[in-house]
């Protein structure tokens, strides 16, 4: 699993390791690994041009010492310093020292540099760039960059982006993951992500991105004495005369979720039968359609209250998405007695709170806790970094998986789908949503393999190898 951890966590660790090292002894330790990274990227180190972008913050510190060590093996380094009565004067003395030298040209050193080291800005940084430091941001558009622990300014802590930003073709961070490095829009700067060991220790994370190995864990596999109903029954209500593809897709995603039946209940039966055979179809409501361990409603459902009244009346887990998210109430749905689980994209997300579709998707962590608090529910909110959170605990998980492919017509309702099922398997609302979030972008990704554009059946019926390729 990748944990990600706040800014305070973090120097807190720091500050506790620094205490029982020698002065300086961190700072060595993350320049060792920033030069080393620096090197992988340059391939061949001696006769390479390295420009450092030097802030005043301990990370302009660490480039310049990881500069120092360039220089020592025959690269030409030069440091371009932002504040110069600022600069960490260990850092300048050494890169020096190594034959390193202050840019008197910027912008003539980074058009002809081989590798561009952004050290602007640390993780403290808030807000947008100043102006000279996004001028040689953009100066260095084109040039291979690497930063220094995060994309000078993203936030660390959130992932937003408030103005121009570095971005990156590489990051190296040092000691933990910082939240902002794993979610969008701050992901898109960072490039390919490094993390060099320095020995901190950590608390509970804020942030987990879940691997391979987490999710096989996850899988609910049948035993020797398993039957359809100890498996789980999933109810999917969901698709109306106008949209009766949403209940195919729904349905889709279920029967390859885990469970070991899926109950259909509304208008699009006869296509959900043409499509899958196996689904035990009912004219509805759902109440009197059968025992379920699990219910998904509100893809293409149209307005259908009643049959939302009907699912939240229920005793076990609900998943609402789509159309079913317009009839939600935080009291009732905190007066449940058996979780719920809503799967809103960003725009859906806007209108549960209250705000804009621009501010949800510029503050993705912030809106996924608070609808997760607002509703006491579990939230996942789809879109490029796919977040996760429960309404209580304040770790947060960011799906790893995915693809831009998935943005297409139906991926969600295949998505509902798949995380119900899971659910009727009898996995807790966090988990079934994040091992259905990782298997449907999984899925997507193998699907979009070939390059070509990708369908919503696509990714259904590349999961049973998702699933296999995971869990084996």
């Amino acid at each position: 699993m990748r944990t990600a951890y706040s800014v305070e966590k973090v120097r807190a660790a720091e500050r506790d390791l620094m205490a029982r090292l020698p002065a300086g002894a961190l700072m060595q330790r993350a320049a060792a690994g920033l030069a080393v990274a620096c090197a992988d990227l340059l391939g061949r180190v001696y006769g390479s041009r390295v420009v450092l972008l030097v802030g005043s913050g301990d990370n302009g510190g660490d480039a310049l010492y990881a500069g120092a060590r360039l220089a020592r093996r025959g690269a030409g380094v030069r440091a371009v310093l932002l504040a110069p009565e600022r600069a960490h004067q260990g850092g300048l003395a050494a890169l020096r020292a190594a034959g390193g030298r202050v840019s008197a040209d910027p912008r003539a050193d980074i058009a002809r540099a081989d590798l561009v080291v952004d050290g602007i800005v640390g993780i403290g940084g808030k807000g947008g760039l100043r102006p000279e430091a996004a001028e040689l941001a953009e100066a260095a558009r084109g040039r291979t960059v690497l930063a220094v622990d995060l994309p000078s300014g993203v936030n660390a802590d959130t992932g937003e982006v408030a103005g121009t930003a570095v971005r990156a073709d590489a990051t190296v961070t040092f000691g933990a993951y910082k939240p902002g490095l794993l979610i969008d829009p701050a992901r898109e700067y960072v490039g390919a992500l490094r993390l060099v060991d320095i020995g901190l220790e950590l608390p509970d994370p804020d942030v987990e991105a879940l691997q391979h190995a987490d999710v096989a864990d996850l899988l609910p596999l049948p035993s020797a004495d398993s039957d359809k109903y100890r498996r789980g029954v999933v109810g999917v209500v969901a698709g109306s005369a106008r949209y009766p593809g949403a209940a195919v897709l729904a349905v889709s995603g279920a029967l390859r979720g885990g469970a070991g039946a899926v109950r259909y209940v509304g208008p699009g039966g006869d296509a959900v039968i043409a499509a899958h055979p196996e689904t035990l179809v009912h004219a509805g409501p759902p109440s009197k359609a059968g025992r379920v361990q699990a219910w998904v409603i509100g893809p293409g459902l149209g307005d259908n209250e009643e049959a939302m009244a009907d699912v939240l009346a229920s005793d076990v887990p609900v998943l609402v998405d789509a159309d079913g998210l317009r009839y939600l109430d935080p009291a009732r749905l905190r007066a449940r007695t058996a979780p719920t689980l809503l799967t809103p994209h960003a725009g859906e997300a806007a209108a549960l709170l209250g705000a804009a579709r621009e501010e949800v998707e510029s503050a993705r962590l912030h809106a996924v806790r608070e609808l997760a608090s607002r509703y006491g529910a579990t939230v996942l909110l789809k879109g490029s970094s796919t977040l996760i959170a429960a309404p209580e605990g304040a770790t947060v998980r960011v799906n790893p998986t995915g693809t831009g492919w998935l943005a297409t017509a139906g991926s969600g309702d295949v998505l509902s789908g798949l995380a119900g099922s899971l659910l009727a398997t009898g996995l807790a609302p966090l988990d079934a949503a994040s091992a259905g979030a990782y298997l449907h972008g999984l899925a997507a990704r193998q699907a979009a393999s070939t390059g070509t554009p990708l369908t919503a059946c696509d990714v259904a019926a590349a999961l049973p190898g998702t699933w296999l390729s995971v869990a084996a």
